[in-house]
């Protein structure tokens, strides 16, 4: 049986599907018991349960043999690192004592020591606490996500300019979620288990400049970026609604990400799934092509 935490999100969705279609025991976890319920009729067992209910959590842990492991994203109108770490050790204390055959979790790009990172810190000390974990762990960072881009795309749609906090011609990772789901479902399935970290991205390395020119290739018509200057970026994360403090984590860590550095192309592992296909499947609701597995 495996456990998918997160199973309502991008990854945790795409996982779920992919491994009931595989034929696999799955039961999806998720505070949302309306959220649950397309899963259920697909064929999943499902858990309607808040990851900070140490107790009911640990229940469910002991039901299966292989977890995916994703820490809920706080809502930005809150404290989001002091809310994610909440739910991080709420998630570690339920896993006392839950006897599991692997562990596959979801990270990310950049993972690093540090105060008020956002997922940078965050993600970074969850791989260091399952680190001490005897379970083998594969950890699965994933690079910045095309959903990431879903706001911009609307803007796009409706104003035809892409909106970004990043340099124009920044070019960094990128990967489509269900690209990461294929590399945990393999993860999670392989007769072995495979501890270790794998990095994923897309085919290459995009740039906002290239999402404005998918965008105007996918609607017909120009599309332009518009960047927000550093100076600027608390400031418009509080106009989107961001908490004070989630304005600051964010903030640290999208200059952690303009300022830090990526891995060679040659060591992560490459989905299929191009950016210009991700947008032209936003706009026409084709699907796009699968990921490489690991």
């Amino acid at each position: 049986m495996h456990v998918i935490l997160g199973a309502t999100g991008h990854i945790g969705s795409e996982l779920s599907r992919l491994l009931l279609a595989r034929g696999e025991s799955v039961t999806v976890v998720s505070r949302s018991e309306d959220k649950l319920q397309p899963f259920k009729r697909a064929g999943a067992d499902v858990a309607p349960v808040d990851v900070r209910d140490v107790k009911a959590l640990r229940a469910v842990l002991k039901r299966g043999q292989r977890l995916f492991l994703l820490n809920p994203p706080a809502p930005p109108t809150s404290d989001t690192d002091r809310e994610e770490r909440a739910s991080l050790g709420a998630i570690l204390e339920a896993l006392e004592g839950v006897e599991l055959e692997r562990i596959v979790a979801a990270s990310t790009f950049g993972a690093q020591a540090g105060e008020h990172l956002g997922d940078l810190g965050v993600l970074h000390e969850m791989e260091q606490a399952l680190a001490r974990q005897e379970v083998p762990v594969s950890i699965v960072r994933g690079a910045y996500y095309f959903t990431n881009w879903d706001m911009a795309l609307q803007s796009a749609a409706e104003e035809g300019v892409v909106q970004t906090f990043f340099p124009p011609d920044f070019r960094l990772p990128m990967v489509a979620p269900r690209d990461l789901a294929v590399v945990a479902a393999a993860l999670l399935t392989v007769p072995e288990a495979r501890p270790g970290l794998f990095q994923v991205e897309g085919p290459r390395r995009y740039s906002p400049a290239d999402v404005a020119t998918a965008c105007a290739e996918a609607l017909g018509r120009p599309v332009t970026v518009e960047s927000v200057p550093r100076a600027r970026w608390v400031e418009t994360f509080r106009g989107l609604g961001f908490s004070p403090m989630a304005a600051e984590s964010y903030a640290r860590m999208t200059a952690a990400t303009v300022d830090g550095t990526f891995p060679e192309p040659g060591s992560t592992l490459h989905g299929r799934t191009a950016l210009e296909d991700y947008v032209a499947e936003r706009c026409s609701g084709a699907p796009a092509s699968p990921a490489h597995q690991p």
